[in-house]
């Protein structure tokens, strides 16, 4: 196996000159983005060495406990990413309904990949968990955004559709039909893009992560064609439940349309 390059922390510092270049070429287009580009530099250096440190630690301790907890964190704040992200004020029942699909898509997602596809030993070793769990939680999370922010957008824009549907005897499902499966591609449409590239317009970072660190390609690829396919899979469960459930709050008991 080649010799694995360590990063020394002068080279590390030359790679802050893309930084530079980025400021350089804002100020000379007079784009007011200076502060966020140094603040988004700091923020990005900062958590990923605290991460290292949390990681290593992990790494070394393997609690089942611990482990898990971590998995609650990182549900707990993609949920409430998600009701940040979107632009109005959400009901307490669809932000019941966002949890719980955010929840049991990617839970049962990992679940499924950690005991079925990789089959690792012990079920809970951090050093595969945790970082599968992220990209699951991470890609299901952008998934339900755009699924919320759809399903507002088209319950909203074609209301009159869905109340002549009504009028006509068509059930509140039925009615909204279409907007749920719009809501639904639109949400898992970035993660088929970038399916679709993968491999030939990019290297995904994971996999580059892996080559870079010594590990051979073809085992590079094939954790990067699992890990693609189990993002997939958490996704589209994620949306699919949020959908499904989350047009009835747009309805009242009369099964009438209540924006």
């Amino acid at each position: 196996m080649d010799k694995i390059i360590n990063l020394q922390i002068w080279q590390l510092a030359a790679a802050y000159v893309f930084i530079i270049l980025l400021l350089f070429i804002v100020k000379m287009r007079g784009i007011p983005r200076e502060k966020e580009i140094i603040i988004a530099s700091i923020r990005m250096t900062l958590q990923l060495i605290l991460t290292g440190y949390i990681l290593m630690y992990l790494f070394e301790i393997r609690n089942p406990i611990t482990t898990i907890s971590v998995i609650g964190l990182m549900e707990a704040f993609a949920i409430y990413n998600i009701y940040k992200r979107v632009k109005i004020n959400l009901s307490a029942r669809m932000k019941k309904i966002i949890a719980f699909s955010m929840l049991t898509g990617t839970t049962s997602s990992l679940l499924y990949f950690i005991f079925v596809v990789i089959h690792i030993s012990p079920w809970y070793d951090p050093r595969y968990f945790i970082p599968i769990a992220g990209m699951l939680v991470g890609n299901s999370m952008t998934g339900i955004s755009l699924g919320v922010s759809r399903l507002i957008d088209g319950i909203t824009d074609n209301r009159h559709l869905i109340e002549s549907a009504l009028m006509l005897g068509a059930s509140p499902k039925d009615a909204s039909r279409e907007v749920m499966d719009n809501a639904f591609d639109s949400a898992i449409l970035p993660t088929i893009n970038s399916m679709v590239g993968m491999g030939i317009v990019f290297l995904p970072g994971m996999m580059t992560g892996q080559i870079l660190s010594g590990i051979s390609p073809i085992t590079a690829i094939e954790y990067q064609i699992a890990v693609m396919l189990g993002i997939l899979g958490s996704v589209a469960l994620s949306v699919i439940l949020f959908v499904q459930m989350g047009y009835r709050t747009f309805f009242n008991k009369e099964q009438q349309l209540n924006i």
